[in-house]
């Protein structure tokens, strides 16, 4: 009959509708995989940058600004002389992966959920926007914020209140940054914001549900990636405390907000991590 599917061919396209969790968390966890070797790719130079300043082999004034940019450690670490524009874009680039692979983890499950309504859609033979739109608005969001990060790193580089390993210079300012932060988690806005990624349904109910036609969805990433930015920027700012670069240090802050979006333990985890901060902050700042 007109309209109909010959039974193979249903049978097929279940089939494949079935295997998009698959298919999507295998695409996170390459991106995600892909973003971290970068970093660790990154890292190694920058490393060797700390060394190669204290041996003189790269002390203010040998070098005219902007010119000593042959080795990758140099551009990420400008931190004796002025910035030039292929600086900015190298920490610009380097801000945005580092955030995609620390956030694509924690938005994982949201995305699940995206692709499971989408292959029920499409099932269905309505259109629906990929979940790639979606994620796009959400890494928009979070690129801005590596955009946001990388002038505050040339303001602090530009004041000498960070080492060559883009580290808080000052124990002062880190112990600050921890207090700051460990406040911050015990604060409404906090849990307003983390409610939204713990529960991605109401936060998908609170704001009329998926979207069929592409900017929508774009759109709806982005206001997502709002409300985890406004979860988690505070935990981002302690990168300048343990190092920009410092891939120990950016695994246990991942680790940190995964753990706050994915286990059901309500405020818990942002309670008990809020009073070690402050902890830690306050024995920098008497240590100082």
């Amino acid at each position: 009959m007109p309209g109909r599917h010959h039974p193979l061919i249903d049978g097929a396209l279940v089939q494949v509708l079935r295997r998009d969790r698959f298919i999507v968390l295998a695409a996170l966890a390459a991106l995600t995989l892909l973003a971290w070797a970068d970093l660790l790719w990154l890292a190694g130079p920058m490393a060797m940058a700390p060394a190669r300043i204290s041996s003189g082999m790269d002390m203010p004034g040998m070098d005219m600004p902007g010119m000593d940019m042959s080795a990758m450690g140099d551009a990420l670490a400008p931190a004796f002389r002025p910035w030039g524009p292929l600086d900015f874009a190298v920490i610009f680039a380097m801000w945005a992966v580092m955030m995609t692979g620390m956030m694509t983890p924690s938005v994982a499950p949201m995305i699940l959920l995206y692709a499971g309504f989408g292959r029920k859609a499409a099932a269905g033979g309505a259109p629906f926007a990929s979940a790639g739109w979606f994620f796009a608005g959400y890494l928009a969001v979070w690129i801005g914020f590596g955009a946001f990060a990388t002038a505050a790193q040339w303001a602090l580089t530009s004041l000498a209140l960070l080492t060559p390993a883009m580290a808080s210079a000052s124990a002062a300012i880190g112990g600050g940054l921890l207090i700051a932060a460990g406040l911050y988690q015990w604060t409404p806005l906090k849990d307003l914001c983390l409610r939204a990624c713990q529960v991605p349904l109401a936060f998908l109910m609170a704001h009329g549900g998926f979207r069929p036609e592409r900017s929508s969805a774009f759109a709806l990433g982005a206001r997502h990636g709002a409300y985890c930015l406004g979860c988690c920027f505070a935990l981002m700012t302690l990168l300048f405390v343990g190092g920009v670069m410092n891939t120990l240090w950016i695994a246990g802050l991942t680790i940190l907000v995964l753990l706050e979006k994915t286990v059901p333990a309500g405020r818990l985890i942002p309670r008990m991590s809020g009073v070690a901060m402050i902890a830690a902050g306050l024995w920098l700042v008497f240590r100082a």
